[in-house]
């Protein structure tokens, strides 16, 4: 049951577990029931997880999906500590404090014609609950979901039904859940993964932006989360075509409510530059504006 709001824009949960599943190198996938979280989760969103009542820091989550009709939130995480490592041993039915949803969603409207979103890693839930908002809320676009892993991949890779005359030929693997909803995907990595990509996701994401003609490209915005050298990367790629790009900031949190300042990032304003918290500021930022990305 939730209790009651915390600046009238966070809640506090008990999100019961309802599945949990394990894939390759320690990553899991959870799908939690969580109310309030799951009603007013935008893509960008994220939680404040806590992993087991003898830790004391809890720990932010990605929300990879959320379908409030069924009450719910899904979060793909991978085991890197104590704390990933109790979540990991949590079993269905058992009851886990969450705040959410926490901070400043991507763009969630007036999309241009060709939303490209970039994902790596970690980085890869949000840009999955990106591409299903644009699936509901929109029509006559044609967006592109690029996804990078130096791991295995936390699903099944197969080949795409939907082909795509500006990517090679050979780069067919693809996310079937994404095929599945009719929106091109299609996978990089640099462990020689079939059908993937063998290079950095910017590399990708550059063939294709060079094989658009000039009214294309236009017509192309970027949102991404990632590990910061590979946001770094895709603000330089968005320099490079002067097209506008979204990121969202992967940043070590206390609170996660914007007590601590504890993941300040300094920022270009209007009045200079500022430290702004990347939990409750961010974590998106339009790329241009993060002063670490321009030099």
């Amino acid at each position: 049951m939730a209790r009651p709001k915390t600046r009238n824009t966070l809640y506090v949960e008990q999100a019961k577990l309802i599945s949990q599943d394990i894939y390759d190198n320690g990553q899991y996938h959870m799908i939690l029931q969580a109310p309030e979280t799951s009603m007013h989760a935008k893509p960008g969103h994220f939680v404040h997880m806590q992993c087991s009542p003898t830790i004391y820091m809890r720990r932010p989550m990605s929300i990879m999906r959320s379908t409030p009709k069924n009450n719910t939130i899904e979060i793909l995480y991978k085991v890197h500590g104590e704390g990933t490592n109790a979540l990991s041993k949590k079993k269905v039915g058992d009851e886990i404090d969450l705040i959410g949803p926490i901070g400043q969603p991507f763009k969630i409207k007036n999309y241009k014609k060709y939303p490209l979103l970039i994902g790596g890693g970690v980085g890869i839930p949000p840009m999955i609950f990106l591409a299903e908002h644009i699936k509901d809320t929109t029509k006559n676009l044609s967006p592109l979901i690029l996804m990078g892993s130096e791991i295995p991949f936390p699903f099944k890779i197969q080949p795409s039904k939907i082909m795509l005359k500006e990517i090679p030929a050979d780069v067919i693997a693809s996310m079937p859940l994404l095929d599945d909803w009719g929106m091109p995907s299609r996978l990089t990595s640099l462990n020689d993964y079939a059908g993937c990509f063998n290079g950095y996701v910017t590399e990708l994401a550059n063939i294709w932006l060079e094989k658009l003609d000039d009214d294309q490209r236009q017509e192309v915005e970027i949102f991404s989360c990632g590990p910061t050298p590979m946001l770094k990367a895709v603000s330089e790629l968005a320099n490079k075509y002067d097209l506008p790009c979204q990121v969202s900031l992967e940043e070590y949190m206390a609170c996660a409510v914007g007590g601590c300042a504890g993941c300040t990032v300094l920022i270009k304003t209007e009045n200079g530059n500022a430290m702004k918290r990347v939990c409750v500021d961010g974590p998106v930022f339009e790329a241009k504006s993060i002063v670490q990305f321009q030099n």
